[in-house]
């Protein structure tokens, strides 16, 4: 790893899980996975959430929420083509099917995992 070089780096933590789709919880776990991309940026790194990419993706093909059959069409996909893109993984607290997997194929394919923000190197 290049600590001059900016990473993309896919943040990964629950975001329907715990949540039987109540609106407002998904939206907490949202806020969550939000809260570490503005410290991320001024690290000199580019922050990514999957849902940032998935959800406008479901709402322009005609989801209606979670769980429907179009939002699965996006939810994990857009994660697994991201981390094709992505430099490493920062997997937030929390049980989560989705981002186990995500810190699966980030092994997978030889990226870093992290597990606090504190844990990512800033640009130099």
């Amino acid at each position: 790893m290049n600590p001059s070089k900016p990473m993309l780096i896919l943040i990964a933590g629950p975001y329907r899980s715990g949540t039987g789709d109540d609106p407002a919880k998904i939206q907490d776990n949202l806020d969550r996975l939000e809260s570490v991309a503005v410290p991320l940026f001024r690290a000199g790194h580019i922050p990514m959430i999957g849902e940032w990419v998935a959800l406008p993706l479901g709402h322009r093909a005609g989801s209606k929420g979670p769980g429907d059959p179009i939002y699965d069409e996006f939810a994990y996909p857009v994660a697994d083509r991201l981390l094709q893109h992505c430099d490493a993984v920062l997997r937030l607290p929390g049980a989560s099917n989705g981002a186990d997997q995500d810190v699966k194929l980030a092994r997978e394919r030889g990226l870093r995992v992290f597990f606090d923000v504190s844990e990512v190197p800033n640009v130099t």
